[in-house]
């Protein structure tokens, strides 16, 4: 009752933010009654199982002297390094103090140090020491036997707490301290957790939180270039916690994909830790395994591992509970190889070493749990009174002396301790100088120490610790984040061990090209979801899941615009041979040297050479009866055509240009024209010359040379006149045709240089020629049933007759067939040797 009426203002105050801790308070709330009713009065009063050391300050211990128990037993073994060394180290700190007469003079700094056995509810329980002096309790109705009062001795005032070691105790018990505004100073506590000033005011820590852990394990995954991991944590505050702010942290930094987050059971199973590997193989690509556990759980990893014939496949990144440790690894140095690690830059204490390595059964009374360490450590049994000696061990001699070498192993956890004490020590101090100046011991002022006051002076303290490195709290109690980094290498069979490789201080700093791997490997392992895509091909990410995803390749005439899109490259230009960029189509025309223009060259001067020589024997026998019946004047003007048609070969190969192009509009269409308009004048002549003979002897008009000449002239014009309007309506000019060559692979892309004549634009180019060889072949028909002494009529005749099944037989194929511009080229110019060789050889045979 009386407890309720003292507290009840701050029990309100902290059940505001308790409700997450709920299963915790009951709990409290229980010990707290049974431990402050009357009848535990000999809890109150005596200590088994603490160390009461006295001073005029007392300061309170909490230390994992003993393993957690079996079920049912609260304490188990001894635990050497984490228990007695860490203990140890405060019972020197407290030496230290006490004998400088720099720090707090002529005041004793006294303590009263418990055993937390590792369990958190044990803890709680033992942490209720602290608190008793600020209850003041009724034991006026307490009699003893005779009926007189009892003699109570008055507990002394706790003014502060150093622990404790591990963070679910160090939580459980700041529960109750601030409660009573005790702070509280751990040395080895680093849940994120215990960094909320709101819920854990009076706690502070010289180790830097997780928080920090976890910030520098992203850093280093970073500079290893991963960017896929999967993540483990031993089940419990310390490993979800270190996990939970390391995803965080990847999470905002960015670039960081969590595979898998798997637990590892506080009591696992038979077989737990194989399954564990095997899911952690359900995503290869994660070589990469950050592992928040306990040592015994990496331990049984690594061993899961080699059972699985995984060796130097995972590649794992240890938080501090791994550290710089043998014992995790120990007959599993294979699996580790390559294994990178964090723990807090710390050092050996030599002052310490020489001090605990001199303490023995006779000089270290104090502790009451070195006798115990003392038979676990040499592994003898010391004699009591009626308890007899296993014979099988052999009994201590108390000359036995501690070895550094072989039997401590200090590992710097020490320094933790001392910087806390020290660290509470210089609170004390300066709140001391500021109180009570000039004052010799502990003034009125302090006493009692006020809680929240030397709460702000512990947060203000800044000097150097013990390895020399500033000790300093910020406004969350927290230290400030340093670290060493190391890597567990196998350089020799003989010489394995841990090398520091970097340190993190805010900041990483890592020496990569001091690193190896699984076999002394220099090559930095990959830890990937998906490889880098090559030159050339785009990011498809798997969705929801940024770090990962598939490499296509940008096909076609499309180059990669950037990291996740390909973008068409303009028309006139086509992809780079890696597809980062687009470069220049090449753009070709017809060379004279090609074999397509070749074959029509030689074609065209034979024809040429033939024309040439038909003209010289006409103009030789000019005068002659034959050449004169002949028509000479029209024979001059067809051979002109043939003559003309067998020049545009030549321009149609020349490189097009302005002048070129105009020449090709012009001649073209003129060749012909003048070839069909000659031939349709002589068979007009002799339809009409017969059909006017059967009606009458009258010669019908327009018969003399001179006649034929003009109207063989006008139908000319007609096609001059079309082509200069053509030329007004569109000057000729030159383009660059790239449809026309754009094959699906992109390296035979070619733009073509031409004239700009459409398929079409060509066609009507000839249309009237066509238009004259179609009336040329109708006189030709007409004139068939002419004597057949006639020599010229059916030779022209003939030679319609297959014209006309030439050009039936060209146009279609010409529109129909996707061929290159060259073949399509030598394919006009073939076709039109064709027609004009049988004009030719048959207009040749009707003039002769």
């Amino acid at each position: 009752v009386l407890f309720f009426l003292y507290i009840p203002v701050r029990m309100f105050r902290v059940l505001s933010w308790s409700n997450c801790h709920s299963t915790i308070w009951p709990r409290l709330l229980w010990i707290l009654w049974v431990w402050l009713s009357p009848c535990s009065s000999v809890h109150q009063h005596s200590h088994p199982h603490s160390i009461k050391i006295l001073g005029d300050i007392t300061l309170g211990g909490l230390f994992p002297v003993h393993a957690r128990g079996p079920a049912g037993v609260p304490c188990g073994e001894i635990k050497k390094e984490k228990g007695i060394h860490r203990m140890e180290a405060m019972l020197y700190a407290l030496d230290q103090i006490n004998s400088d007469p720099e720090l707090l003079p002529n005041i004793t700094l006294g303590a009263r140090i418990l055993d937390t056995c590792s369990r958190d509810t044990y803890a709680l329980e033992q942490s209720l020491t602290f608190v008793q002096a600020l209850i003041q309790k009724d034991t006026s109705d307490i009699r003893c036997s005779n009926g007189e009062q009892p003699i109570i001795r008055k507990p002394e005032r706790v003014v502060g707490v150093i622990g404790a070691s591990g963070s679910s105790v160090s939580i459980m018990v700041a529960n109750v301290l601030r409660l009573f505004e005790i702070p509280q100073i751990s040395y080895a506590s680093t849940a994120p957790e215990l960094s909320d000033n709101n819920r854990y005011d009076f706690f502070s820590r010289v180790v830097p939180p997780d928080s920090y852990q976890a910030q520098a394990m992203v850093d280093i995954v970073k500079a290893l270039g991963w960017n896929y991991v999967s993540t483990l944590a031993s089940e419990g505050n310390y490993g979800e916690s270190g996990v939970d702010a390391f995803v965080q942290i990847s999470r905002e930094a960015g670039g960081l994909c969590i595979a898998q987050s798997l637990k590892i059971p506080r009591e696992p199973k038979l077989g737990e830790f194989d399954k564990i590997i095997k899911r952690l193989m359900e995503t290869p690509n994660a070589r990469g395994v950050i592992i928040f556990a306990h040592e015994d759980d990496i331990k049984q990893v690594l061993e899961a591992a080699r059972k699985s014939n995984l060796t130097g496949h995972f590649k794992f990144v240890g938080s501090d509970s791994w550290g710089a440790k043998s014992s995790p690894i120990l007959d599993q140095e294979d699996v580790a190889e390559g294994a990178v690690t964090i723990l807090p830059k710390r050092a050996s204490i030599e002052g310490f070493d020489q001090y605990f390595t001199t303490r023995s059964l006779e000089n270290n009374r104090r502790n009451i749990w070195f006798a115990e360490f003392w038979e676990d450590d040499f592994r003898c049994k010391l004699t009591r009174p009626g308890i007899k000696i296993d014979p099988e061990k052999k009994k201590c001699t108390g000359e036995e002396r501690i070895s550094r070498d072989s039997h401590y192993e200090q590992e710097g956890k020490v320094q933790f301790v001392i910087d806390a004490v020290y660290a509470m020590a210089h609170a004390l101090h300066n709140m001391h100088q500021d109180l009570c100046p000039g004052a010799t011991g502990v003034c009125d002022k302090m006493d009692p120490v006020e809680g929240r006051l030397l709460l702000s002076y512990i947060h203000s303290v800044n000097f150097n610790g013990s390895a020399g490195t500033a000790v300093l709290f910020n406004e969350n109690g927290d230290a400030p984040g340093r670290y060493d980094i190391f890597q567990y290498q196998m350089t020799n069979t003989t010489n394995p061990g841990y090398r520091v490789i970097g340190q993190w201080t805010n900041n990483l700093r890592l020496s990569v090209e001091e690193m190896q791997w699984t076999g002394g490997s220099r090559q930095m392992p990959d830890s990937v979801c998906s490889l880098p895509c090559r030159s050339g091909e785009r990011k498809k990410m798997v969705k929801g899941v940024p770090c990962c995803w598939h490499c296509e390749l940008c096909d076609g005439y499309q180059f990669q615009a950037d990291e996740f899109n390909c973008e068409m490259c303009p028309f006139d230009m086509r992809p780079s041979p890696n597809r980062t960029a687009c470069r220049p189509t090449p753009i070709i025309k017809l060379e004279w040297h090609s074999p397509w223009a070749m074959i029509p060259l030689f074609l065209a001067i034979l024809g040429i050479l033939a024309t040439l020589s038909v003209i010289i024997t006409f103009i030789r026998f000019n005068d002659t009866p034959i050449v004169r019946a002949a028509g000479r004047e029209l024979s001059y003007v067809l051979l002109t055509g043939i003559f003309l048609i067998y020049l545009i070969t030549f321009l149609m190969i020349a490189e097009p240009g302005t002048v070129v192009c105009a020449f090709r509009r012009l001649l073209l269409g003129l060749g012909m024209c003048i070839t069909y308009s000659a031939m349709l004048t002589k068979t007009n002549r002799i339809y009409r010359i017969f059909e006017q003979g059967k009606k009458s002897v009258t010669p019908p008009k327009f018969i003399s040379p001179t006649s034929q000449l003009m109207i063989t002239f006008i139908l000319i014009s007609v096609q001059v006149v079309g082509v200069f309007i053509w030329f007004g309506v569109m000057p000729p000019h030159t383009i660059v045709d790239y449809e026309e060559q754009r094959p699906p692979n992109p390296d035979l892309a070619r733009g073509i240089l031409k004239c700009d004549m459409s398929d079409l634009s060509l066609i009507c180019c000839l249309s009237y020629s066509i238009v004259l060889m179609v009336t040329c072949t109708v006189y030709a028909v007409k004139s068939r049933g002419v004597p057949e002494t006639f020599n010229e009529a059916k030779p022209i005749g003939f030679t319609m007759y297959t014209t006309c099944i030439v050009w039936l037989a060209f146009v279609p194929i010409f529109f129909g067939t996707a061929q290159s511009t060259e073949k399509v080229r030598c394919f006009v110019i073939t076709g039109i040797h064709y027609i004009l060789k049988y004009i030719h050889i048959f207009n040749c045979n009707a003039i002769s």
